[in-house]
């Protein structure tokens, strides 16, 4: 029986990936400086991140698709954040999509993109 996913993403310092997402509601649940591990944690959801201090944020193509109870609600709390509409890090306000899902976007300092969405029934 499958439990979750926890996505594993580059990150090439992570004391500013735990600031980034700190400002998100993550916080540091296990650090590994010498095996070059960080574990993030909001609520039920969980990211990884692997020390990459070569990653290149603008040909990255990592990401995740976290699915939340109300999108248009967390888009209203992180647009308080004040994060740039381009360039990296960015964020994407909540809106529907074609594919049936009310969906926000986040890019992280290392590129690493952040898809957070519920399902409606507009399709």
């Amino acid at each position: 029986m499958l439990k979750s996913v926890c996505p594993i993403l580059p990150s090439r310092d992570f004391d500013a990936t735990s600031a980034f997402y700190g400002k998100l509601g993550f916080r540091e649940a296990a650090r590994f400086d010498v095996e070059g591990y960080s574990i993030l944690v909001r609520d039920n959801v969980e990211l990884h991140f692997f020390n990459h201090s070569k990653h290149d944020p603008d040909v990255s193509e990592h990401g995740a698709f976290v699915r939340v109870d109300d999108a248009a609600d967390l888009s209203a709390r992180f647009e308080t954040i004040d994060l740039p509409s381009e360039g990296i890090p960015r964020f994407a306000k909540a809106e529907n999509k074609p594919w049936g899902v009310c969906e926000l976007q986040i890019v992280d300092p290392d590129g690493n993109l952040l898809r957070m969405g519920h399902i409606v029934d507009e399709r």
